[in-house]
């Protein structure tokens, strides 16, 4: 047995207490009923950060949730770690598909039953207690700061701006976060890449009032027909997105990237069966994961227009819509890809019809080089606590703060995450394994062995 691991399983029952009084706190920042508990896990954290020994911790307000700073300084010539973590929760209905009170952690199976557990209660205390776990065994050799906000899942709307205003305070040489998940306990992974997004509503006008389509069918264009094409016209038959430029910057996988894929467990017939398709689909010349994680995908996320009332009704509307999105991958600026669709379909439009796109919302995606120096350490302490060397993978999802971390700061972040598939995060029964809240944390504190010395 090592040293951090005897740390750990002398203090495992004391860590999941403190865990356990975190997730007590409904700190769900989508209703306003929950504003005063988002100050009182402000606070929470306040307090247990003073309590482990980090010397400087200062609650801000924002005009939304507070956010809490902590700053551990070790020697002002060492590197700089900031840690980055969120205590708002999402809200836990549907309360009767829980099989315990959601905000009542209860251990059941191995595992940790609450909201929280996981996203991100639960792994920011990973952090916090592999932090404690080698400050207490004289195993940190650099400075940390901690940034604990509480808008996560709400868009983390005041935290830009923040770090923006207190630029000198959070200035660091790395940042580190817990809010991403791994492959498995058998088959850890760290996430190297998020993807980004764009979303645009489309709307295509015909005639201005609705029309009898036995009037009027076949001499009037149909805008739920021309929507179809246009949409159409946006992918080819092999996947690809036909917009202009669309992959002029795209980073492409790396050999070595491509080859720690093929390492993933992946059988596509279970998968198949899993969603209940026949067949799959998806860019031509790869592999199915990777398309749902490195490559940039276009969907359609809403169409309407017309009838749809019971019975049938033969009119030709007056107007079409749809809601469509683009997941991008490394160096695709959000904007540019935003406007380049708006290009495209302003030019393939047809003059029979007036059609209007607007720009909805958007992220950058975000990558880290897998070697990166602190990136290394993170993968020889997961190595060390879980066994086997993890695989660096890109996820298909989007964490729009980790882009502008990079952004504002011009650093690289380590996505260190525990979470697991089966966690059912933002869903009934959250849950977190009991061996993997442990091996995180041994994970965290043998980082702190190794960083900055690689």
């Amino acid at each position: 047995m090592s040293q951090i691991k005897d740390y750990i399983r002398e203090h495992e029952g004391r860590f999941l207490e403190d865990l356990f009084e975190l997730i007590r706190i409904p700190s769900v920042s989508a209703k306003s009923e929950h504003k005063p508990d988002m100050q009182r896990c402000a606070e929470y954290w306040q307090s247990h950060l003073k309590k482990i020994g980090v010397q400087h911790v200062e609650i801000f307000q924002t005009p939304g949730n507070p956010i809490v700073f902590g700053h551990y300084q070790k020697d002002p010539s060492l590197p700089t770690l900031l840690v980055y973590g969120h205590y708002d929760v999402m809200p836990p209905e549907p309360l009767d598909l829980w099989k315990s009170e959601p905000f009542e952690p209860e251990v059941r199976d191995g595992h940790i039953w609450a909201r929280g557990a996981d996203d991100d209660k639960g792994q920011s205390m990973i952090q916090i207690k592999g932090f404690e776990t080698a400050l207490s065994l004289g195993l940190v050799n650099c400075n940390v700061k901690f940034i604990l906000e509480g808008e996560e899942e709400i868009g983390s709307t005041n935290l830009e701006p923040f770090c923006r205003e207190h630029l000198e305070m959070l200035k660091a040489d790395n940042i580190i976060v817990s809010d991403t998940s791994m492959l498995s306990a058998e088959t850890p992974s760290i996430t190297t890449g998020l993807r980004g997004l764009a979303y645009w509503q489309i709307e295509v006008t015909g005639a201005d009032h609705d029309l009898h389509s036995g009037h009027f069918g076949g001499a009037v264009a149909n805008p739920i027909n021309e929507l179809c094409k246009l949409i159409a016209q946006i992918q080819d038959k092999d996947g690809r997105i036909t917009i202009p430029g669309f992959y002029d910057k795209v980073v492409d996988l790396t050999p070595e990237e491509r080859e720690m894929i093929r390492q993933i467990p992946f059988d596509e017939e279970a998968y198949k069966k899993f969603l209940d398709v026949d067949d799959l689909f998806g860019e031509k010349g790869y592999h199915t994961l990777e398309r749902n994680s490195c490559r940039p995908s276009f969907d359609v996320c809403g169409i309407w227009g017309g009838y749809q009332g019971e019975g049938s009704k033969t009119v030709l509307p007056s107007k079409a819509y749809a809601k469509v999105s683009c997941r991008l991958v490394a160096n695709q600026d959000h904007k540019e890809i935003s406007q380049a669709l708006v290009d495209y379909i302003e030019s393939i439009a047809p003059k029979y019809v007036r059609v209007k796109v607007t720009k909805m919302h958007g992220g950058q995606a975000y990558l880290c080089p897998i070697d990166l120096p602190a990136y290394r350490a993170a993968e020889e302490a997961v190595g060390v606590a879980f066994g086997k060397r993890p695989l660096g993978l890109r996820s298909g999802g989007s964490i729009p703060i980790i882009a502008a971390f990079e952004r504002v700061f011009g650093i690289k972040t380590i996505l260190m995450g525990f979470g697991l598939e089966s966690d059912a995060i933002h869903s009934p029964n959250e849950n977190l394994p009991l061996d993997i809240f442990y091996k995180g944390i041994e994970a965290v504190a043998e980082f702190y062995k190794v960083y900055p010395k690689h």
